[in-house]
């Protein structure tokens, strides 16, 4: 067998080869209980022709059934197999025409083991050649050699049509069994591929949370300790204030640190409405909050990415933008969407001259996958607003 067969065999032939051993036997007791049994010739030449036949079973057993379980069985030694089979064979059914029975069992083997037009001239000499054999050697009547020879046909004709069935079968099964050892490679390639894909997207994800979350919160508490530096002796009450939003921020990091290793909420929106979460977030960067719409429970699918978009827009503010004033941050619950939008007056960007960075990326990408859009609108010395809209299914109170 062929290393991607599977270990039971895919083979229907070879699944159920005990078949092919006990058919080979009733046919070859057969031919020997009517060999034996026949009127004609003497008795001697019936023991002669029935001895011919005992040595093809330990044949069988030694080489014949290893050969046919081959995949594919090698010619050289089929061929000399079936050669030793025949040079019993047909001396025994030249003696006895009754020994032709044995054809049957032959037949097969041949099929099995060689190739099509091999077999074909194998299965050809042994229908000839024992009637033509027996034929010349006893002299029977013309009756008896017409019949014989009708006979013969109609077995080599059955011959030929067992012996394409079987290829067939084995062509089918051999090709089935290719499929199986395909798909079973194609099952492995794709649960490879599948855990890969798996793997690249966790880390995208975890990427993106460690942006919008930790990165953005390490960069805050830097930024923080610049100002106290800058206001220690200027101003202790401002640097003071700035001291408690740095404790503040560390505190909120070491939540969110807790909540993406337990595939939680974030932290801003454990036991809190989005509007509570984005007005701790507002705090925490000097920006001011405006609530438009009815407030509801939402998924937290659209709640999450709204307050993600909040913490990437506001991170970049405070790096980039250098605006005067407060950075204003708007939420707006409509009946099919929800928009949240982060305005600064600071000096702007082109979006088309400047590349985007890999946080307003990944704002677009966790838009996108609960089907909203992120919109960055900006100019030199005009500020910037990024619009996040998200599509929301009203919840129909009962």
């Amino acid at each position: 067998m062929s290393d991607a067969a599977p270990a039971d065999s895919a083979y229907t032939w070879e699944r159920s080869f005990r078949l092919w051993d006990t058919y080979f036997a009733l046919i070859w007791l057969a031919t020997v209980a009517y060999v034996l049994a026949t009127e004609h010739p003497g008795w001697p030449v019936r023991a002669v022709a029935a001895a011919l036949l005992v040595p093809l079973v330990p044949l069988y057993v030694l080489a014949g059934r290893r050969l046919i379980r081959g995949d594919p069985p090698d010619q050289r030694q089929a061929i000399a197999y079936l050669t030793a089979a025949l040079t019993l064979f047909l001396p025994s059914a030249v003696l006895a025409d009754e020994a032709r029975v044995l054809i049957f069992a032959l037949v097969s083997q041949c099929f099995m083991t060689l190739r099509l037009r091999s077999a074909l001239v194998a299965v050809a000499v042994m229908n000839l050649v024992p009637v033509a054999g027996w034929a010349l050697l006893w002299r029977p009547s013309t009756r008896d050699v017409v019949f014989d020879g009708l006979f013969c046909l109609v077995t080599l004709v059955f011959s030929v049509a067992i012996g394409v069935w079987v290829i067939r079968i084995i062509e089918q099964s051999q090709e089935r069994a290719e499929l199986i050892a395909e798909l079973d490679a194609s099952r492995h390639e794709i649960g490879r591929l599948s855990e890969a894909h798996g793997a690249l997207a966790e880390r995208e994800r975890l990427a993106r949370e460690i942006h919008d979350t930790l990165a953005q919160g390490f960069t805050s508490v830097v930024m923080l300790i610049q100002a106290v530096e800058a206001e220690l002796d200027q101003d202790v009450s401002e640097a003071r204030r700035h001291l408690r939003l740095m404790d503040e921020t560390a505190r909120q990091n070491l939540a969110e640190a807790r909540a993406l290793v337990a595939g939680g909420a974030p932290a801003d929106l454990a036991g809190a409405s989005l509007p509570d979460a984005l007005r701790r977030l507002a705090a925490r960067h000097d920006a001011e909050l405006e609530v438009a719409g009815p407030v509801r429970v939402l998924p937290a699918g659209p709640e999450v990415v709204a307050l993600r978009a909040c913490q990437e827009a506001l991170a970049n503010a405070r790096k980039h933008a250098g605006s005067s004033a407060p950075v204003g941050v708007s939420l707006r619950y409509a009946d099919d969407a929800l928009t949240v939008s982060v305005r600064d007056d600071g000096c702007g960007f082109d979006p088309g001259a400047v590349r985007v960075g890999y946080g307003l990326a990944g704002l677009r990408a966790r838009a996108e996958e609960v089907g909203g859009t992120a919109e960055v609108r900006s100019a030199p010395g005009d500020g910037t607003a990024v619009t996040v809209r998200l599509p929301v299914v009203r919840r129909e109170t009962p």
